[in-house]
């Protein structure tokens, strides 16, 4: 069972960066918990736990003492940027220390994906001594989700639709790095009764996907043709 810890940040009487009408501890947790969401109802192996599920104070110190209490197999810490630029960048402790190496692919993996779900412009993947990447005994990497005091970036920070973009991509990342496995697709009939649809093969020629229907029917199982486009 791989132990998730996510940790947005700031929250309670710590406000962090504000701006556009916005406050990046809302922000913070808004995204962790859809983080959440979609790692428990999408995939499985894993457990999550978190530093803040709702608006209260908790000190820097408590977070890193949690998840290393827990025994955390990663720490992400989630926030969102201040200071005049724009975009997406992400954080590995700045020391040397034994898995930095491991630290910075996990990271990279992390990265890259949600670059593959949002359209904020990639200000790079980077270092710096923060207490939550520091103080943990595990992997940990801390994102910065565009910039509150730009309007472009806050535009977008204030869509639901755009929150989703990046929580599924910190959510697929986690998930590509850690390994964790997709759950089946269940489908459910009218009379309650699951099933699970087992697809045989994907062709271009309908002479061939008609060729494996045939095959599969000969041997006593019921299949059929749906066509999709790619």
């Amino acid at each position: 069972m791989v132990k998730i810890f996510l940790d947005p940040g700031h929250g309670g009487s710590d406000p962090g960066a504000t701006g556009n009408g916005l406050k990046e501890k809302d922000l913070n947790l808004k995204i962790a918990l859809k983080v959440r969401d979609i790692l428990n109802n999408e995939y499985e192996g894993h457990d999550i736990r978190m530093s803040r599920n709702s608006d209260i104070t908790k000190s820097l110190s408590a977070r890193t003492d949690e998840a290393n209490a827990w025994g955390a197999n990663y720490y992400l810490s989630i926030h969102i940027n201040a200071g005049g630029g724009t975009g997406f960048e992400s954080f590995i402790y700045n020391g040397n220390y034994p898995g930095k190496q491991e630290t910075d692919r996990l990271r990279n993996i992390i990265h890259d994906t949600i670059m593959q779900h949002v359209d904020f412009q990639d200000r790079g993947k980077k270092e710096a001594n923060f207490h939550v990447l520091r103080e943990t005994a595990m992997p940990a990497s801390l994102t910065e989700n565009g910039f509150i005091d730009h309007s472009n970036d806050a535009q977008k920070l204030k869509s639901d639709a755009f929150l989703n973009k990046i929580a599924r991509g910190h959510a697929v990342g986690l998930a590509e790095a850690l390994g964790l496995q997709k759950k089946e697709k269940k489908t459910e009939q009218p009379n309650g009764e699951i099933y699970y649809r087992v697809i045989t093969g994907s062709f271009k020629e309908k002479e061939n996907a008609d060729k494996r229907v045939q095959e599969l029917k000969n041997a006593g199982f019921d299949s059929f043709i749906d066509i999709f486009k790619g």
